[in-house]
C-alpha cells in the first residue's frame, strides 16, 4: 500500500461526494485504489464502497440493543467500530490496493473527537495515513467563515497528527471571484488579514481577528486546493500532493 486517505470534515461538506470523485479519477487513471466507507450511519452513498462497515455495526442494532435514539446510537456506533478494526484491516488487505480512501462520519465530531477514532486512523492507516479535511465552499466565501474552517483544520490536524490536507469541495457552485479570493486567502496570510479588518465591524470578526493570529503563530496555514465532482476537477493536485508525502513525489508504475 502506498497510501491511506482519511476523509474528513464538517457535515455537508462533500466527503461522500469527493471520496467517490476522486476514487473514480484514481481509477480511471489505472491506479488501484478502494473505497472505505466509515460511516455507520450513512443511509444513502454516492459509490457502492468495497468495505462497509455497515456490515459489521448496525444503527438500528445499536439503538435496539441499548435504548437509544438516532444520536446517542451514532455515538455508540461511531466507537464500536473500533472493535471491528482488525476486521476492516483483513478485508481492506484482502486487495492488495494501492490506495485507500476512508469516507468518515457525517458528522464531523463523531470521528474527529472521540477517542476510539486515533486508534482506528493509527490501526488501519499506520504509517502511511493523510488527513483530507474539506472546506464547504459556502463557509469558506467568507473571511470569518474562512477562519473558522481553519481553526477546524488545525484541530483535526492536532487529533491525529498526521500528514494533511486542506480541500476546498464543490467550487463549481461558487462564482469565480469567491473562488479567487478564497485560494489568495490560503496562500497569502496578509490577504487574509486585510479581508477580516474590512469585514462588517461584529464581535465575530474581532474574535475571527485574534483566532487568525493565533493559527499565524501555530503555521498551520495550508495552501488550499480546490475541488469539483461534477466538473472532474483539482483531483490530478490531490493525488501530486498524496504522492509528495509518501512517494518522494514519484508517480507509481500503473499495474
Amino acid at each position: 500500500m502506498i497510501a491511506s486517505m482519511f476523509v474528513v470534515g464538517p457535515a455537508g461538506s462533500g466527503k461522500s461526494t469527493f471520496s467517490a470523485a476522486f476514487r473514480e479519477w484514481m481509477v480511471k487513471n489505472e491506479y488501484e485504489t478502494i473505497m472505505v466507507n466509515l460511516d455507520p450511519g450513512a443511509e444513502i452513498l454516492p459509490y457502492v464502497p468495497d468495505v462497509d462497515v455497515r456490515d459489521l455495526v448496525s444503527l438500528e442494532d445499536v439503538m435496539s440493543e441499548y435504548g437509544l435514539g438516532p444520536n446517542g446510537a451514532q455515538i455508540v456506533a461511531a466507537d464500536m467500530v473500533a472493535n471491528y478494526v482488525e476486521d476492516i484491516k483483513r478485508e481492506v488487505d484482502s486487495y492488495d490496493a494501492d490506495y485507500v480512501i476512508y469516507d468518515t462520519a457525517g458528522q464531523l465530531e463523531l470521528f474527529a473527537f472521540r477517542a476510539a477514532s486515533n486508534f482506528i486512523v493509527d490501526s488501519l492507516g499506520e504509517d502511511r495515513a493523510m488527513l483530507a479535511f474539506m472546506f464547504d465552499p459556502a463557509l469558506a466565501k467568507s473571511p470569518t467563515g474562512f477562519v473558522s474552517l481553519l481553526l477546524l483544520s488545525a484541530t483535526v490536524h492536532f487529533r491525529f497528527y498526521k500528514p494533511y490536507i486542506n480541500v476546498l469541495s464543490k467550487v463549481d457552485l461558487l462564482s469565480d471571484e469567491e473562488v479567487e479570493n478564497i485560494a489568495r486567502w490560503s496562500e497569502d496570510w496578509d490577504s487574509l488579514y486585510e479581508s477580516l479588518i474590512n469585514d462588517n465591524p461584529t464581535m465575530q470578526r474581532e474574535l475571527n481577528i485574534e483566532l487568525f493570529k493565533t493559527l499565524e503563530n501555530m503555521d498551520v496555514f495550508r495552501r488550499l486546493i480546490p475541488t469539483s465532482a461534477r466538473m472532474f476537477y483539482g483531483y490530478d493536485e490531490v493525488y501530486r500532493v498524496l504522492q509528495l508525502s509518501f512517494a518522494g513525489g514519484e508517480d507509481l508504475e500503473k499495474r
